[in-house]
């Protein structure tokens, strides 16, 4: 039976192949050589997320990219903060009018 890894123990043992060789990670690790190269060979390919500061100049985006993707968030998150605005305001308004109208009619029950 395969044996499971959880994404965190894949990305330590690829750092410490990348540090000492996958031959000597795995067997440090005690797991099979061929483990540690599938998983190296994952994160050249980019189906390994590694983590921050991971990627090769090759698979990294130019400054360009990043700028534009940035941006792009930005704008995103700018909507998001205008609809969130927007529904504050009406939650307020409406919270508003409700406590106008449990005054009214506690006025008129006594």
């Amino acid at each position: 039976m395969a044996r499971k890894y959880d994404h965190e123990y894949k990305v330590q043992a690829v750092k410490l192949a990348k540090e000492i060789g996958g031959a000597k990670a795995a067997k440090e690790l005690g797991i099979p050589e061929g483990t540690i190269h599938t998983w190296l060979k994952a994160v050249r390919a980019g189906k390994l997320d590694f983590g921050e500061g991971s990627h090769t100049p090759a698979s990294a985006m130019s400054l360009s990219e990043e700028i534009t993707m940035l941006r792009k968030r930005v704008k995103e998150q700018d909507k998001e903060i205008r609809r969130l605005e927007e529904e504050n305001e009406f939650l307020e308004e409406t919270s508003a009018f409700f406590a106008a109208s449990r005054r009214k009619s506690a006025k008129t029950r006594g």
